[in-house]
Protein backbone atom coordinates (compact mmCIF):
# COMPACT_ATOMS: atom_id res chain seq x y z
CA UNK A 1 0.00 0.00 0.00
CA UNK A 2 1.33 3.80 -0.91
CA UNK A 3 0.88 6.42 1.56
CA UNK A 4 1.30 9.94 0.88
CA UNK A 5 3.53 11.72 3.27
CA UNK A 6 4.27 15.38 2.90
CA UNK A 7 8.25 17.00 3.97
CA UNK A 8 7.41 20.19 5.40
CA UNK A 9 10.92 21.56 4.05
CA UNK A 10 9.50 20.51 0.10
CA UNK A 11 6.32 23.19 0.76
CA UNK A 12 8.02 25.99 3.08
CA UNK A 13 11.07 26.21 0.59
CA UNK A 14 9.01 26.80 -2.10
CA UNK A 15 6.62 29.11 -0.69
CA UNK A 16 9.43 31.03 0.83
CA UNK A 17 10.94 31.29 -2.32
CA UNK A 18 7.76 32.84 -3.85
CA UNK A 19 7.33 35.59 -1.38
CA UNK A 20 10.64 36.82 -0.92
CA UNK A 21 11.40 37.13 -4.51
CA UNK A 22 8.51 39.88 -5.02
CA UNK A 23 8.30 38.38 -8.98
CA UNK A 24 4.62 36.76 -8.53
CA UNK A 25 1.51 38.14 -7.94
CA UNK A 26 -0.17 37.53 -4.50
CA UNK A 27 -2.87 38.29 -2.82
CA UNK A 28 -4.01 37.34 1.05
CA UNK A 29 -7.17 36.28 2.27
CA UNK A 30 -7.53 37.41 6.27
CA UNK A 31 -10.74 35.75 8.34
CA UNK A 32 -11.82 36.14 11.88
CA UNK A 33 -9.07 34.09 12.97
CA UNK A 34 -6.57 36.24 12.40
CA UNK A 35 -6.91 39.05 14.90
CA UNK A 36 -8.24 35.94 17.09
CA UNK A 37 -4.91 34.88 17.46
CA UNK A 38 -3.27 38.17 18.17
CA UNK A 39 -2.69 39.42 21.42
CA UNK A 40 -3.28 42.43 22.57
CA UNK A 41 -0.56 44.99 24.39
CA UNK A 42 -0.86 43.26 27.71
CA UNK A 43 0.28 40.55 26.09
CA UNK A 44 -3.58 38.20 26.05
CA UNK A 45 -5.77 36.52 23.57
CA UNK A 46 -7.00 37.12 21.50
CA UNK A 47 -6.82 40.49 20.14
CA UNK A 48 -10.29 40.51 18.92
CA UNK A 49 -12.66 37.37 19.88
CA UNK A 50 -13.73 34.34 17.78
CA UNK A 51 -17.25 33.63 17.17
CA UNK A 52 -17.66 31.58 20.21
CA UNK A 53 -16.01 34.66 22.09
CA UNK A 54 -17.72 37.25 20.34
CA UNK A 55 -21.40 34.96 20.92
CA UNK A 56 -20.55 35.16 24.79
CA UNK A 57 -19.40 38.99 24.95
CA UNK A 58 -22.55 40.52 22.68
CA UNK A 59 -25.01 38.20 24.61
CA UNK A 60 -23.57 39.24 28.03
CA UNK A 61 -23.91 42.75 27.21
CA UNK A 62 -27.28 42.56 25.55
CA UNK A 63 -28.65 40.21 28.67
CA UNK A 64 -29.95 42.95 31.28
CA UNK A 65 -32.19 44.15 28.56
CA UNK A 66 -33.09 41.14 26.40
CA UNK A 67 -32.81 38.46 28.42
CA UNK A 68 -35.82 37.14 28.50
CA UNK A 69 -35.85 36.79 24.61
CA UNK A 70 -32.07 35.38 24.30
CA UNK A 71 -33.23 32.59 26.85
CA UNK A 72 -36.35 32.17 24.63
CA UNK A 73 -34.70 32.01 21.46
CA UNK A 74 -31.66 29.68 22.39
CA UNK A 75 -34.31 27.41 23.48
CA UNK A 76 -35.68 27.09 19.84
CA UNK A 77 -32.51 27.31 17.93
CA UNK A 78 -30.25 24.11 17.78
CA UNK A 79 -27.21 26.39 17.52
CA UNK A 80 -26.67 29.46 20.00
CA UNK A 81 -23.63 31.40 17.97
CA UNK A 82 -24.21 35.38 17.04
CA UNK A 83 -25.07 34.48 13.52
CA UNK A 84 -27.56 32.07 14.11
CA UNK A 85 -29.16 34.34 17.05
CA UNK A 86 -28.81 37.00 14.67
CA UNK A 87 -30.46 35.36 11.74
CA UNK A 88 -33.76 34.97 13.70
CA UNK A 89 -34.16 38.25 15.38
CA UNK A 90 -33.94 39.71 11.35
CA UNK A 91 -36.41 37.33 10.46
CA UNK A 92 -38.38 38.39 13.20
CA UNK A 93 -38.56 41.91 12.68
CA UNK A 94 -39.48 41.48 9.63
CA UNK A 95 -42.57 39.24 10.08
CA UNK A 96 -44.27 39.85 13.17
CA UNK A 97 -45.10 43.81 12.13
CA UNK A 98 -47.88 44.46 15.29
CA UNK A 99 -47.83 41.22 17.05
CA UNK A 100 -45.55 39.80 19.74
CA UNK A 101 -43.38 36.61 19.78
CA UNK A 102 -41.57 36.54 23.05
CA UNK A 103 -42.63 40.16 24.37
CA UNK A 104 -41.21 41.70 21.55
CA UNK A 105 -42.97 43.23 17.96
CA UNK A 106 -41.68 43.49 14.62
CA UNK A 107 -39.50 46.99 15.63
CA UNK A 108 -38.37 45.61 19.19
CA UNK A 109 -36.81 42.74 17.06
CA UNK A 110 -35.92 45.56 14.90
CA UNK A 111 -34.02 47.61 18.05
CA UNK A 112 -32.62 43.80 19.39
CA UNK A 113 -30.88 43.49 16.10
CA UNK A 114 -29.36 47.08 15.79
CA UNK A 115 -28.46 46.57 19.87
CA UNK A 116 -26.31 43.21 18.57
CA UNK A 117 -24.65 44.83 15.32
CA UNK A 118 -23.39 47.47 17.59
CA UNK A 119 -21.99 45.43 20.02
CA UNK A 120 -20.07 43.53 17.07
CA UNK A 121 -19.29 46.86 16.01
CA UNK A 122 -18.37 47.71 19.50
CA UNK A 123 -15.95 45.05 20.49
CA UNK A 124 -13.92 44.87 16.74
CA UNK A 125 -12.84 48.46 17.78
CA UNK A 126 -10.05 48.40 18.79
CA UNK A 127 -6.28 49.11 18.09
CA UNK A 128 -3.06 47.55 17.39
CA UNK A 129 -0.91 47.05 20.21
CA UNK A 130 2.32 48.75 20.70
CA UNK A 131 5.64 47.12 18.94
CA UNK A 132 5.62 44.47 16.96
CA UNK A 133 2.32 42.39 15.82
CA UNK A 134 1.55 40.03 13.16
CA UNK A 135 -0.05 42.76 10.75
CA UNK A 136 3.40 44.73 11.40
CA UNK A 137 4.93 41.81 10.55
CA UNK A 138 3.24 41.28 7.29
CA UNK A 139 3.27 45.24 6.31
CA UNK A 140 7.05 44.84 6.76
CA UNK A 141 7.28 42.08 4.30
CA UNK A 142 4.91 43.95 1.80
CA UNK A 143 7.02 47.01 1.79
CA UNK A 144 10.71 45.28 1.90
CA UNK A 145 10.29 43.74 -1.36
CA UNK A 146 10.30 45.86 -4.82
CA UNK A 147 6.95 44.17 -6.16
CA UNK A 148 6.33 43.47 -10.07
CA UNK A 149 3.11 43.62 -9.13
CA UNK A 150 0.90 44.81 -5.65
CA UNK A 151 -0.12 42.69 -3.37
CA UNK A 152 -4.00 42.54 -2.27
CA UNK A 153 -5.45 41.72 0.89
CA UNK A 154 -8.94 40.46 0.98
CA UNK A 155 -10.52 40.05 4.68
CA UNK A 156 -14.10 39.70 5.77
CA UNK A 157 -12.97 41.70 9.15
CA UNK A 158 -14.96 44.51 10.22
CA UNK A 159 -11.73 45.99 12.32
CA UNK A 160 -9.37 48.80 11.32
CA UNK A 161 -5.95 46.59 12.29
CA UNK A 162 -4.84 46.55 8.96
CA UNK A 163 -5.13 50.31 8.34
CA UNK A 164 -3.26 51.03 11.18
CA UNK A 165 -0.31 48.64 9.86
CA UNK A 166 -0.14 50.71 6.87
CA UNK A 167 -0.26 54.23 8.64
CA UNK A 168 2.21 53.36 11.21
CA UNK A 169 4.74 52.62 8.67
CA UNK A 170 3.44 55.26 5.92
CA UNK A 171 2.78 52.54 3.83
CA UNK A 172 0.51 53.22 0.80
CA UNK A 173 -2.70 51.17 0.34
CA UNK A 174 -5.64 51.64 -1.94
CA UNK A 175 -9.10 50.28 -0.42
CA UNK A 176 -11.83 51.56 -3.47
CA UNK A 177 -12.38 54.60 -1.25
CA UNK A 178 -11.30 58.68 -2.92
CA UNK A 179 -12.27 61.53 -1.78
CA UNK A 180 -11.86 63.97 0.77
CA UNK A 181 -14.51 64.79 2.59
CA UNK A 182 -16.61 61.88 2.24
CA UNK A 183 -14.56 59.33 0.56
CA UNK A 184 -16.67 57.30 -1.97
CA UNK A 185 -16.10 54.12 -3.13
CA UNK A 186 -15.20 53.83 -6.72
CA UNK A 187 -15.79 50.77 -8.60
CA UNK A 188 -13.80 51.38 -11.85
CA UNK A 189 -10.86 51.85 -9.88
CA UNK A 190 -11.14 48.73 -7.69
CA UNK A 191 -11.92 46.83 -11.44
CA UNK A 192 -8.50 48.60 -12.78
CA UNK A 193 -4.88 48.13 -11.82
CA UNK A 194 -3.27 51.52 -12.34
CA UNK A 195 -1.91 52.42 -9.02
CA UNK A 196 1.81 51.33 -8.67
CA UNK A 197 2.54 48.33 -7.44
CA UNK A 198 4.32 49.85 -4.36
CA UNK A 199 0.18 50.72 -3.09
CA UNK A 200 -1.40 47.63 -1.51
CA UNK A 201 -4.45 46.84 -2.38
CA UNK A 202 -6.91 46.52 0.51
CA UNK A 203 -10.37 45.20 0.03
CA UNK A 204 -12.88 44.94 3.02
CA UNK A 205 -15.17 42.38 1.54
CA UNK A 206 -18.11 42.34 4.42
CA UNK A 207 -17.25 45.82 4.96
CA UNK A 208 -15.58 48.18 7.87
CA UNK A 209 -15.95 50.34 10.70
CA UNK A 210 -16.16 53.67 9.85
CA UNK A 211 -18.25 52.68 6.57
CA UNK A 212 -21.75 54.53 6.11
CA UNK A 213 -24.67 55.20 3.66
CA UNK A 214 -24.06 58.31 2.15
CA UNK A 215 -26.63 61.61 1.16
CA UNK A 216 -27.62 59.62 -2.05
CA UNK A 217 -27.79 55.93 -0.08
CA UNK A 218 -23.76 55.17 -1.93
CA UNK A 219 -21.14 53.66 0.92
CA UNK A 220 -18.73 56.59 2.40
CA UNK A 221 -16.01 55.92 4.55
CA UNK A 222 -16.11 58.46 7.23
CA UNK A 223 -12.57 57.57 9.32
CA UNK A 224 -14.68 57.21 12.28
CA UNK A 225 -15.68 53.52 14.37
CA UNK A 226 -19.22 53.65 13.40
CA UNK A 227 -20.72 50.58 12.44
CA UNK A 228 -23.51 51.40 10.44
CA UNK A 229 -22.93 49.44 6.73
CA UNK A 230 -21.23 46.11 7.65
CA UNK A 231 -22.41 43.01 6.31
CA UNK A 232 -23.06 41.35 9.54
CA UNK A 233 -23.08 37.69 10.59
CA UNK A 234 -26.20 36.63 9.89
CA UNK A 235 -28.86 34.97 6.98
CA UNK A 236 -28.64 38.42 4.91
CA UNK A 237 -24.85 38.08 3.99
CA UNK A 238 -25.78 36.66 0.35
CA UNK A 239 -27.99 39.09 -0.32
CA UNK A 240 -26.18 42.05 0.59
CA UNK A 241 -22.99 41.13 -0.63
CA UNK A 242 -24.82 41.13 -4.24
CA UNK A 243 -25.28 44.85 -3.75
CA UNK A 244 -22.68 47.80 -4.13
CA UNK A 245 -19.99 47.66 -2.87
CA UNK A 246 -19.54 44.56 -1.74
CA UNK A 247 -20.51 42.84 -5.48
CA UNK A 248 -17.60 45.24 -6.82
CA UNK A 249 -15.41 43.63 -3.81
CA UNK A 250 -16.13 40.04 -4.20
CA UNK A 251 -15.62 40.58 -8.25
CA UNK A 252 -12.33 42.38 -7.78
CA UNK A 253 -11.69 38.65 -5.99
CA UNK A 254 -12.55 36.66 -8.74
CA UNK A 255 -10.96 38.53 -11.74
CA UNK A 256 -7.88 38.43 -9.21
CA UNK A 257 -8.00 34.42 -9.29
CA UNK A 258 -8.52 34.51 -12.75
CA UNK A 259 -5.79 36.43 -13.57
CA UNK A 260 -2.56 34.13 -14.85
CA UNK A 261 -0.45 32.63 -12.27
CA UNK A 262 -1.95 34.27 -8.80
CA UNK A 263 -1.24 32.96 -5.49
CA UNK A 264 -3.79 33.98 -2.85
CA UNK A 265 -2.69 32.42 0.78
CA UNK A 266 -5.12 32.32 3.41
CA UNK A 267 -5.13 32.56 7.01
CA UNK A 268 -7.86 32.91 9.80
CA UNK A 269 -10.20 31.80 7.12
CA UNK A 270 -12.78 28.42 7.47
CA UNK A 271 -14.18 28.72 3.74
CA UNK A 272 -17.53 28.11 5.22
CA UNK A 273 -18.72 31.64 3.69
CA UNK A 274 -20.25 30.13 0.69
CA UNK A 275 -20.42 33.17 -1.52
CA UNK A 276 -16.73 33.43 -1.06
CA UNK A 277 -15.85 30.05 -1.51
CA UNK A 278 -18.08 29.64 -4.38
CA UNK A 279 -16.21 32.38 -6.16
CA UNK A 280 -12.69 30.94 -5.27
CA UNK A 281 -14.28 27.66 -6.66
CA UNK A 282 -15.29 28.58 -9.79
CA UNK A 283 -12.10 30.77 -10.01
CA UNK A 284 -9.52 28.12 -9.43
CA UNK A 285 -11.47 25.79 -12.27
CA UNK A 286 -11.11 27.79 -14.99
CA UNK A 287 -7.71 28.84 -14.57
CA UNK A 288 -5.04 26.21 -12.98
CA UNK A 289 -2.58 28.26 -12.98
CA UNK A 290 -3.64 30.29 -10.06
CA UNK A 291 -3.52 28.26 -6.59
CA UNK A 292 -4.53 28.78 -3.27
CA UNK A 293 -2.71 27.75 0.08
CA UNK A 294 -4.63 27.80 2.83
CA UNK A 295 -3.06 27.75 6.35
CA UNK A 296 -5.75 26.22 9.01
CA UNK A 297 -5.51 26.47 12.61
CA UNK A 298 -7.15 23.11 13.61
CA UNK A 299 -6.59 19.86 12.60
CA UNK A 300 -6.99 18.60 9.42
CA UNK A 301 -10.33 16.29 10.22
CA UNK A 302 -11.90 19.68 11.78
CA UNK A 303 -10.95 21.69 8.56
CA UNK A 304 -14.08 20.43 6.35
CA UNK A 305 -14.98 23.36 4.05
CA UNK A 306 -11.38 23.88 3.01
CA UNK A 307 -11.03 19.92 2.88
CA UNK A 308 -14.06 19.95 0.76
CA UNK A 309 -12.23 22.69 -1.58
CA UNK A 310 -8.87 20.67 -1.88
CA UNK A 311 -11.19 17.26 -2.85
CA UNK A 312 -12.17 18.61 -6.40
CA UNK A 313 -9.33 21.35 -7.21
CA UNK A 314 -6.10 20.56 -7.52
CA UNK A 315 -5.27 23.96 -6.85
CA UNK A 316 -6.19 24.63 -3.69
CA UNK A 317 -4.37 23.07 -1.20
CA UNK A 318 -4.66 23.18 2.77
CA UNK A 319 -1.83 23.13 5.65
CA UNK A 320 -2.91 22.34 9.01
CA UNK A 321 -0.86 21.69 12.16
CA UNK A 322 -1.00 17.80 11.50
CA UNK A 323 -1.39 16.92 8.01
CA UNK A 324 -2.02 18.39 4.89
CA UNK A 325 -3.87 18.17 1.47
CA UNK A 326 -1.68 18.88 -1.18
CA UNK A 327 -2.49 18.37 -5.48
CA UNK A 328 -5.83 16.34 -3.87
CA UNK A 329 -3.28 14.36 -2.00
CA UNK A 330 -3.84 13.84 2.01
CA UNK A 331 -0.96 12.50 4.17
CA UNK A 332 0.34 13.78 7.57
CA UNK A 333 3.62 15.80 7.97
CA UNK A 334 6.79 13.67 7.97
CA UNK A 335 9.77 15.78 9.44
CA UNK A 336 13.13 14.89 7.71
CA UNK A 337 15.95 13.92 10.39
CA UNK A 338 18.68 16.22 8.55
CA UNK A 339 18.53 19.27 7.86
CA UNK A 340 18.38 20.37 3.64
CA UNK A 341 21.05 22.36 4.13
CA UNK A 342 23.46 23.40 7.08
CA UNK A 343 21.32 26.72 7.62
CA UNK A 344 18.29 25.61 7.33
CA UNK A 345 17.47 25.30 11.12
CA UNK A 346 16.61 28.85 12.02
CA UNK A 347 14.79 28.51 8.90
CA UNK A 348 12.71 25.30 9.68
CA UNK A 349 12.11 26.89 13.38
CA UNK A 350 9.88 29.19 11.40
CA UNK A 351 7.58 27.05 10.64
CA UNK A 352 7.81 23.49 12.54
CA UNK A 353 7.90 23.67 16.71
CA UNK A 354 5.93 23.68 19.62
CA UNK A 355 3.39 26.02 20.67
CA UNK A 356 3.85 25.33 24.49
CA UNK A 357 6.44 22.96 26.40
CA UNK A 358 3.66 20.08 26.82
CA UNK A 359 2.76 19.69 23.48
CA UNK A 360 4.15 17.78 20.41
CA UNK A 361 6.03 19.25 17.29
CA UNK A 362 3.93 20.22 14.92
CA UNK A 363 3.60 22.55 11.73
CA UNK A 364 2.82 26.29 13.20
CA UNK A 365 1.72 28.40 10.19
CA UNK A 366 -2.21 28.13 10.89
CA UNK A 367 -1.39 30.82 13.93
CA UNK A 368 -1.25 33.94 12.68
CA UNK A 369 1.68 34.96 14.59
CA UNK A 370 4.22 32.17 13.29
CA UNK A 371 2.40 33.03 9.62
CA UNK A 372 3.43 36.63 9.81
CA UNK A 373 6.65 36.22 11.50
CA UNK A 374 7.58 33.62 8.51
CA UNK A 375 6.50 36.02 5.98
CA UNK A 376 8.73 38.49 7.61
CA UNK A 377 11.77 36.12 7.54
CA UNK A 378 11.49 35.40 4.31
CA UNK A 379 13.53 38.94 3.61
CA UNK A 380 16.93 37.18 5.23
CA UNK A 381 19.37 36.91 2.94
CA UNK A 382 19.93 33.56 4.07
CA UNK A 383 20.32 31.02 1.17
CA UNK A 384 17.15 28.89 0.37
CA UNK A 385 19.35 25.54 -0.34
CA UNK A 386 17.05 23.50 -1.78
CA UNK A 387 15.31 23.40 -5.55
CA UNK A 388 11.37 23.21 -5.80
CA UNK A 389 9.19 23.60 -8.29
CA UNK A 390 8.12 27.63 -6.81
CA UNK A 391 4.60 27.13 -8.11
CA UNK A 392 3.27 24.12 -6.47
CA UNK A 393 4.73 22.17 -3.23
CA UNK A 394 6.15 18.73 -4.24
CA UNK A 395 4.51 15.93 -2.13
CA UNK A 396 6.14 12.43 -1.60
CA UNK A 397 5.10 8.48 -0.93
CA UNK A 398 6.20 5.65 1.41
CA UNK A 399 5.59 2.16 1.09
CA UNK A 400 3.50 1.35 4.13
Amino acid sequence: MTTVIHNPDQHMAALRTIIAQGRKRIGLLIGAGAPAGMRDSAGNRPLIPAVVGLTSQVLSKLEPIYGNQIAALKAELTSHDIETILSRVRALSKVLGGSKVHDLDGSGYEEFGEAICNEIGRIVAVNLPEGVSAYSEIVNWITGTSRDFPVEIFTTNYDLLFEEAFERTAAPYYDGFTGGREPFFDPVSVASNDLPSRWTRLWKLHGSLGWKAGRSGEVVRTGHNSATHLVFPEYLKYDQTQKAPYAALLDRLRAFLLTPDTLLVSIGFSFQDSHISARISDSLAGNASASVFAFQFQKLENEVAACQLAKRLPNFSVYSPDMAKVNGARGPWVLPSELPTKDWGPIRATYWGKSDSASPAKFLLGDIEAFARFFAAARSNQAFGMTTTASAPTSSTAAS
